[in-house]
């Protein structure tokens, strides 16, 4: 078995369809992955904005964190402890304000 750290840092962004457009991980095929750090920050000075975090297994998606406020100029842990993925799952995110947060993400690939 091969493992891998992956690290992901992405700017969060609002989308109107829930979601679907919003992918900031994907467990590549034949693997699993597994978040053992997630994120969020708030880079805004004045405002806090709402973030919401799913996962997509390719027919439905579960929320992990929805409408989550994060503080301007601070930061969350949305994932309460590891979060497995197994082949093809998505973690999406989304916002309620463009431009405000930041995800770091980082995760265990294991093949």
């Amino acid at each position: 078995m091969a493992e891998e750290f992956i690290r992901v840092v992405d700017a969060i962004t609002v989308t109107a369809d829930n979601g679907v457009d919003s992918p900031v991980y994907t467990c590549p095929a034949g693997t699993t992955g597994i978040v053992i750090h997630c994120q969020i920050a708030n880079v805004d000075g004045t405002s806090a904005a709402d973030v919401s975090l799913d996962l997509y297994d390719g027919s439905e998606a579960r929320a992990v964190v929805s409408t989550l406020a994060v503080p301007a100029d601070s930061a969350v842990n949305p994932v309460g402890g590891k979060l497995v993925l197994k082949e093809n799952d998505v973690l999406r995110c989304f916002a309620s304000a463009d431009g405000d947060l930041e995800l770091t993400l980082g995760v265990l690939e294991i093949s």
